[in-house]
């Protein structure tokens, strides 16, 4: 006997319950559309739900890195500390679910597996990896931009016989390092926070980096109550300011130059961001480091000079001082990463003077040596920004694929949809602000453009709205000539696509900045949604 699934009929499908999919569920709410949320994991949170390995904590500070669309909710929660951890970041987005009644509306294990457009009825169906199937004349793709686990595959892998923990998949109830023998594999952010914190369990700590990465030291802290006061009491203008922002904080640094002060100035102005602590302020001590390579020299020469003394031992700290652009592979933050590295039962293998040859039964074999382990942690990051929705491949108009279109170049109109992908809206998708900035006031600008949309359309009779061909090229072009005038595409990054063996190569980030982008959106929807064809479905005019 055979059974019909009956799908389950929406204005709108939402996939992902992180920070994107519950505000947009939200903001659908307000504007009277029925909604549901698609969420592969069994609770919400995106990324800080999947992302529970020992040492993970946001690098922007919590008092920035939260939604700013409801004054109340931004009054009634209390942050901890400077830099929250994963679990007080998960316990606020709970919270935002509750407060907000979202829940009833989000179906949680609900793995997409395809979503189609059809021609016939200009609408799309969703189906799940467990047989359910939805409808809806509007998909949102709130997959998140680091939330495809890069999981590789080394030779002899099956045989290890020991633990193989996966950062992006840590088993919930944790795990004890207490006298293991460890190789972590990967020295980005991931490896960078979970190390020191391994470290203090373990009996000997092997990290394994093929490129080093700029980092610097958190110096977390506690929150006073006056700080969270004084906080709450400017946060409109502080959200206000954000989005005029470059990187979607206001981390009051002065608009100059380095080579308008003195070396000793330009010397001390970095001391003192890197004393408070960060990447962010670090980053924008002064103007003209992402596109100038002289002020990046004067930048890179610094921090390694930090690495040096905060390593101590001359030949290591060479081999943890890399040879790219500073901001051009994700700065990063830690707690004790350096000073972790000094330790006697921790030992850097540089993978790039002997790389990994294979795993064995009882550790890992690189070209010179090998090292026997009871676990090894893979650190090695994500399939980025295009990853999630790649996985899906959603078809299009005739039946087009998203993955083979992105194959050849991850492109997008203003990151917000594709062309030839009606009524397929993307949250923060390629050649958009997304990872180089705040990823909270990333998303609110773009949950709050295509609400815009959205409203605009439904005016219409709920019509499809289109991206076309002319304005997506040319917003390829405008992403691909501002980030030709910085130092991005000097270095091979998972910004570029670089990490991913065979993915098109194009920096993935718009680098016009927050500021910048919320100029272009809004001149856009203010001339009438320029680039967008908005037009009547058939249906609604049959």
């Amino acid at each position: 006997m055979s059974t019909t699934t009956i799908p389950e009929q929406r204005d709108v499908i939402i996939i992902g319950a992180g920070i994107a999919g519950l505000y947009m569920l939200h903001t659908c709410r307000t504007l009277g559309l029925d909604a549901v949320v698609l969420e592969r994991g069994d609770g919400v949170g995106g990324t800080w739900y999947w992302n529970r390995y020992p040492g993970a904590r946001c690098d922007v500070e919590s008092l920035d890195y939260s939604y700013s669309f409801d004054d109340d909710l931004q009054q009634e929660w209390r942050w901890a500390e400077k830099y929250a951890t994963q679990p007080e970041i998960l316990a606020y987005l709970d919270h935002v679910a509750d407060r907000f009644d979202l829940r009833r509306d989000i179906r949680l294990a609900a793995n997409v597996v395809s979503a189609e457009f059809d021609e016939r009825t200009e609408g799309w169906t969703v189906d799940t990896e467990d047989g359910r199937r939805f409808t809806a004349t509007y998909v949102v793709a709130a997959t998140g931009v680091l939330s495809q686990p890069k999981v590789p595959s080394f030779p002899g892998q099956d045989d290890f016989r020991g633990t193989v923990l996966v950062s992006s998949q840590w088993p919930s109830d944790g795990f004890d390092f207490t006298g293991k023998r460890v190789a972590v594999i990967g020295a980005g952010s991931t490896g960078i926070q979970i190390t020191p914190l391994v470290a203090e369990q373990a009996e000997q700590v092997f990290v394994m980096q093929r490129t080093p990465s700029y980092s610097i030291p958190a110096y977390n802290r506690l929150l006073t109550d006056e700080e969270f006061a004084a906080a709450v009491a400017e946060y409109p203008e502080r959200r206000r300011t954000a989005r005029t922002t470059l990187l979607g904080v206001d981390t009051r640094n002065p608009n100059v130059s380095t080579f308008e002060l003195p070396e000793a100035e330009v010397r001390a102005a970095y001391q003192r961001n890197f004393d408070y602590g960060g990447p962010m302020k670090l980053l924008t001590t002064f103007n003209d480091p992402i596109v100038d390579q002289r002020a990046n020299d004067v930048a890179a020469a610094f921090l390694a000079e930090r690495i040096r003394e905060r390593v101590g031992d001359p030949e290591l700290a060479e081999r943890l001082i890399p040879d790219y652009p500073v901001g051009s592979r994700r700065l990063c933050v830690d707690t004790d990463y350096y000073e972790t590295l000094r330790r006697d039962d921790v030992a850097l293998v540089d993978l790039r003077e002997a790389p990994i040859v294979t795993f064995t039964e009882s550790g890992i074999r690189t070209a010179d040596a090998e090292y026997a382990v009871d676990v090894i942690v893979l650190a090695t990051g994500f399939d980025a920004i295009t990853g999630a929705l790649r996985a899906i491949d959603p078809r299009g108009r005739y039946g087009a694929s998203l993955r083979r279109k992105w194959d050849e170049y991850p492109a997008s109109y203003l990151g917000v949809m594709v062309a030839g992908f009606p009524n397929l809206f993307t949250i923060t998708g390629p050649l958009s602000p997304s990872v180089n900035s705040n990823m909270f006031v990333a998303i609110e600008q773009h949950v709050e453009f295509i609400a815009r949309l959205l409203e605009h359309a439904v005016d219409r009779g709920h019509a499809l709205v289109e991206a076309t061909v002319k304005a997506e090229e040319g917003w390829i072009a405008h992403a691909a000539e501002v980030a030709n005038m910085t130092v991005f595409p000097l270095a091979d990054s998972w910004y570029t696509g670089a990490n991913i063996a065979g993915k098109a190569s194009a920096v993935m980030p718009y680098l016009g900045g927050i500021g910048g982008y919320q100029q272009v959106i809004d001149e856009i929807a203010d001339d009438d949604f320029r680039g967008f064809k908005v037009s009547e479905r058939a249906l609604a005019s049959a």
